[in-house]
This record gives structure tokens, C-alpha cells and sequence, in this order.
């Protein structure tokens, strides 16, 4: 079946290429159709990176940037990068206890992020695992129990399940509660849905959350069959009556289980290759040349959909086609090439074309390609992202441009852009997002990001290819050709500017305090998180941190990834005085931050 599906894209493939051969270097809103309907057609499933199907859309933009006149860059236009697709059950997952053999994605599954080990221990029960001490919340599992070198057993979620606006819901993840079981000493975590989440007790799903770090202890989680069965032994409640108890108090229970429970767990992380496609078209001025603005797009999407995929309809597994997200930034970057190199001759600065993968796994292709560049780093004078450009408003047109703050010249230039497009065009200054040109403004280099905005069928099986306005998209690449143009051939090239977040949101995700850094939220190496970018006249700065210091502990709790870094942050209250230890070059620098 699979050989049939990809036979069938080859033809397509080969249909479309036949047709582009004779392409038309103007924007035509023809060839948007065909680009766009080849990259969302139900054959390529959602562009998932790691897949067989992705590959034919990178060789199908690679094809139309050889046809545009681009060079390939790197191998053969593609630039290859490891990332982790999926977790799966390794064959070593194992519990016992009294003599019950407990049955792996049965009884128990361990955790896509659980540390992978053997232990064999007490158990403690300690309600919702939650420990928080704000202003307006005071609330501690741990109060009076000895976790150290212990299995601790907690109920998901927290007391206040029903209200969307309980303080409890900034402390209630897994990963912030294993962070809290870890800082306590315990040897290992076991979660337990309780019946206000899931009456039908089923066992969560083994989802790779697309990062790679990993907590220190094994993590699992048991039914509430498992867990009553391991209480009734130490004559203790059911799972479903101190959840109601606890709900309705709002008092915390927690207790020593003193019988041995031994588990094993092994979860593998499973890894694919998955590509960029890069190419180069050069250009004109003697000097000028060495000089390049980078126009990209991400091709990937998010595949069949389905649980932990990114998906706004997670329990549907469907073909999550991307026409608007991003089939139509990718067409638009196909659109400009083939434009630009029609007039490569009136081109002062060479141009680099990039399709970037990954990026709805945590803009890894961009990141990526930022540490691993084909020229040096300062050679690199702007970059324009375009993502979800084909959903212009009927009713109430309107293009979003941000990075308008991160040069000093670009507001003048969109003002004297303005009267060349009839679409309204909307600013934001900030530099960093969720999208591919935070990776490239984290290296001070000035961005452009172009997109017509979100919609309902953002990440969902309805973004296809018959809702894209193809009219308007047009519109959308004149005035990115355009403002491409004026930026290609500046005189004098954009001078940096920092523009980093001005209220909550971005990055922060609602957070009280920041340190006013941009996280590296792709790094893999699980031994600290480094500072992409420390804003000027934020608190890290303020205090002395600088561009690439590696955070490795806040308020003296260690911190070894951007979950952990979220997590401290949580429990961190504004006008607090903290230390924060940094690696610079190797050495141990201590800061002490004003919050």
C-alpha cells in the first residue's frame, strides 16, 4: 500500500514538474495552485518529518529551485539533521508487587520522558504531588512525609479539575510535578487519573512531546486498579474516594505505603533524518554579492494528526494536509525565486532560499541551519519568513509583518512600501515567535515575518487546499517581492535592533516573571539551557548574563532543559532577588538577578 501511495505522488510529482518546466518567472496564482495543491494532496500525509512522504515534497521543492536557476547548496540542495520522532515501549518494562505481575500498556506504561532504569522500593502517596507557595496559593503534598529514595504516587491534574481558571493549573503539568518529586529526593514517580479526568481509566498514550530531555527518575503511570489493589494491602482509601475527599476539602493527603514496589522502564526514543532544502541565487554586485538576505518557509506539518501531534482535533487521526500551514509559504518562496531570478542581473546582494523542516517540532530546521550556516553568520544582513500566507481575509484583509523592531530602518522602509500594495499591512516589533525567523533574530540578525493570520482550521484536518484564497496570496507575494527587492539592494545594510517581548505572551507563556532571555527550546543535550538571546535592559542582563550562557541552576534548584526552566520560573514571585549559576566558556559564573 505504501509503494502504491508513493507511486502515485512520483506521478504527480512528475505531472507537476512537467507543467513547471514551463513556468512563468511572474507570481501567477496557476502555479500557486499547483504548488500548493501537490505539497497538501492526500498523498504526502501531512508532510511529517522522519517519513518517506516528506522526502518526495523536499525533492519536488529542491526540482523547482534547480528549474528557478538557484545553485543547490550543501548536498545536492539538502541539509540533513537527526531529530527524535517517536517513543516507543522498549522490552524491559517490568512490575511487581506482592506477587502481582503487573502487564506493560495493561496495567502500567512508563512515560515517553521517564529515565529509563530498575527500582525497587517503598511507595508514598502524596495526593496531587503539588507544592506551591504564592501570594495567593499554599499548597504542599510533601508536608510531613519523607519522600528520599522513595517511589512517589500522586493523581494527575489537581482539586480544581472544572475551573479553567484555577491557580492550580500553572503547577499541574507532569513534567513541572516530577521537577517538585525530584527537588524532594524521590527515587521515582507514579501518576494515577483520577475519575474527574478519565472515568474509563485508560492508561495515557506513549507521546514523544518533541523534546528530548529526559527527567532523572523513571516515570509511570498505573491504572486506578493497579493503585487501589497496592492500597488495599496497606488497608488505605481507594483512588476514587480520597480524590473526592481531597476535591472537596481542598486539604491535602498524603501517607506512607510501606510495602516494596519494583518497576522497570525502558522507553525508546526513536530517530529519522529529515532535511532543509537550500539553494543560492547570486548576486550582481561586486561587493554586494558576499552579502545575503535569507527568504524562507517551513515545508513539514503535522502528518496524520493524532495525540501529542500538535493537532487542535488530537483524537482525530486524519491527514493534517497544510495548505495554509505552510504549502503556501512554500509556493510563495518557490513564486519569489523564480521572479528574483529572472532579474538576477538588477540584484545587488545573493539571495539564499531555504525550506526549513521541523519546524512544528520546535523550529529545529531553522535552528539547525543557524549553527550550521554555508556562509559566516555576519554575512547574513535580513531574513524573511513567510508561514500561512494563503488565508487573506475576504472581509477584512490585513497582513501581519513582524520583526518591524529588530532594524533601526525598517518602519521608514514599510512606510515608504505602503502605497505600492492595497493590502492593510499590521506591525509587531518583536523578534522572537513561533515561527522560523526567531531563529535567525536570536542571532541579531534583522527579520521580516509575513503571514494573513490564523484561522479555525489552523492545525486541523480542514486546512486544505480548497479554502486558500489564491487571489489574495498573490497579492501577499507582490508586496513580498517588493519589499524583497527594496532589502536586497539597500545601499547600506539594516543595522540590528533588539526587540524583545513588551507584555506576557510569546515564549513566557503567561509566566509572572521572566528573565528576559529567548530560550534555546531545540537544544538535545540535557545539561543546562543556553540564552539564545538576553534583552537589553531585561533582569539578565541587568544582572550580567550575556548571549550563549548556559543556565545550569535558579534559586539554587538545577536546571537541565527549557521544562525544568519553566518550572522554576512558576515559583518565582516578581521583585525577588535569585541567583542564577551560568556557564560562560567553561567557568562557573554565579549571578544574582532582580526578578
Amino acid at each position: 500500500m505504501k509503494k502504491h501511495i508513493l507511486l502515485i505522488a512520483f506521478l504527480i510529482a512528475l505531472s507537476v514538474n512537467n507543467f513547471a518546466q514551463n513556468y512563468n518567472p511572474e507570481i501567477t496564482t496557476d502555479e500557486l495552485k499547483v504548488t500548493i495543491g501537490f505539497l497538501a494532496s492526500d498523498s504526502l500525509k501531512g508532510r511529517k518529518p522522519g517519513t518517506k512522504e516528506i522526502n518526495v515534497a523536499a525533492n519536488y521543492i529542491k526540482d523547482n529551485f534547480v528549474k528557478a536557476g538557484l545553485t543547490l547548496l550543501f548536498e545536492k540542495g539538502f541539509q540533513d539533521f537527526e531529530l527524535i520522532t517517536k517513543a516507543s515501549l522498549g522490552k524491559k518494562n517490568n512490575l511487581y508487587f506482592m506477587g502481582v505481575k503487573g502487564v506493560s500498556a495493561k496495567d502500567f506504561t512508563p512515560l515517553a520522558f521517564s529515565k529509563n532504569a530498575l527500582l525497587n522500593t517503598k511507595i508514598v502517596f502524596a495526593g496531587y504531588g503539588l507544592t506551591v507557595k504564592t501570594d495567593s496559593l499554599d499548597w504542599d503534598d510533601y508536608k510531613g512525609i519523607d519522600v528520599k529514595g522513595k517511589w512517589v504516587m500522586m493523581l494527575k491534574g489537581h482539586p480544581e479539575l472544572s475551573n479553567n481558571e484555577s491557580k492550580f493549573n500553572d503547577y499541574a503539568d507532569e513534567r513541572t510535578k516530577v521537577l517538585a518529586a525530584e527537588d524532594k529526593g524521590a527515587s521515582g514517580v507514579i501518576f494515577i487519573t483520577p475519575v474527574e479526568m478519565d472515568k474509563e481509566d485508560v492508561l495515557m498514550p506513549l507521546n514523544y512531546d518533541k523534546s528530548p530531555s529526559q527527567a532523572n527518575v523513571p516515570v509511570v503511570n498505573i491504572t486506578r486498579i493497579l493503585a487501589d489493589t497496592i492500597l488495599s494491602l496497606s488497608k488505605k482509601e481507594k483512588i476514587e474516594d480520597l480524590e473526592k475527599k481531597i476535591n472537596k476539602t481542598k486539604k491535602s493527603i498524603s501517607f506512607m505505603i510501606y510495602e516494596q514496589l519494583l518497576i522497570e522502564t525502558d522507553v525508546q526514543l526513536q530517530k529519522q533524518v529529515t532535511k532543509n532544502v537550500v539553494a543560492m541565487l547570486k548576486g550582481s554586485d561586486p561587493v554586494l554579492k558576499n552579502e545575503y538576505i535569507v527568504i524562507g518557509a517551513h515545508y513539514d506539518h503535522l502528518g496524520m494528526g493524532g495525540s501529542g501531534s500538535g493537532s487542535r482535533m488530537p483524537d482525530t487521526v486524519a491527514v493534517h494536509n497544510g495548505a495554509d500551514d505552510n504549502a503556501s509559504g512554500v509556493a510563495g518562496i518557490i513564486e519569489l525565486a523564480q521572479k528574483l531570478s529572472s532579474e538576477k542581473d538588477k540584484l545587488k546582494r545573493s539571495v539564499i532560499f531555504v525550506a526549513f523542516s521541523a519546524e512544528e517540532m520546535g523550529l529545529l530546521g531553522s535552528k539547525y541551519l543557524v549553527k550550521h550556516l554555508p556562509v559566516k553568520a555576519n554575512q547574513i544582513k535580513a531574513m524573511i519568513n513567510l508561514d500561512m500566507v494563503g488565508r487573506l481575509s475576504l472581509t477584512e484583509p490585513s497582513l501581519m509583518i513582524g520583526g518591524t523592531g529588530t532594524s533601526a530602518e525598517t518602519e521608514d522602509i514599510l512606510k515608504e512600501m505602503t502605497p505600492k500594495t492595497t493590502i492593510p499591512l499590521k506591525y509587531a516589533p518583536e523578534g522572537y515567535g513561533a515561527s522560523d525567523h526567531a531563529s535567525f533574530y536570536a542571532e541579531n540578525i534583522p527579520v521580516f515575518f509575513l503571514t494573513t493570520g490564523a484561522h479555525e482550521d489552523y492545525h486541523t484536518p480542514f486546512d486544505d487546499v480548497d479554502r486558500i484564497n489564491y487571489n489574495g496570496e498573490k497579492q501577499v507575494l507582490d508586496f513580498a517581492y517588493l519589499l524583497s527587492v527594496k532589502i536586497i539592494n539597500l545601499p547600506k545594510a539594516l543595522t540590528f535592533k533588539e526587540a524583545g517581548p513588551k507584555s506576557n505572551g510569546g515564549y513566557r507563556g503567561g509566566l509572572k516573571v521572566t528573565l528576559g532571555i529567548m530560550p534555546d527550546f531545540a537544544s538535545q543535550d540535557n545539561k543546562g539551557l543556553r540564552a539564545d538571546l538576553v534583552r537589553k535592559d531585561g533582569p539578565a542582563e541587568k544582572a550580567g548574563m550575556l548571549k550563549g550562557d548556559i543556565i545550569t541552576s535558579i534559586d539554587g534548584k538545577p536546571v537541565k532543559n527549557v521544562y525544568e526552566y519553566m518550572a522554576r520560573l512558576k515559583q518565582l514571585q516578581k521583585g525577588q532577588l535569585i541567583s542564577v549559576d551560568v556557564l560562560r566558556n567553561g567557568q562557573k559564573v554565579v549571578l544574582l538577578v532582580q526578578l
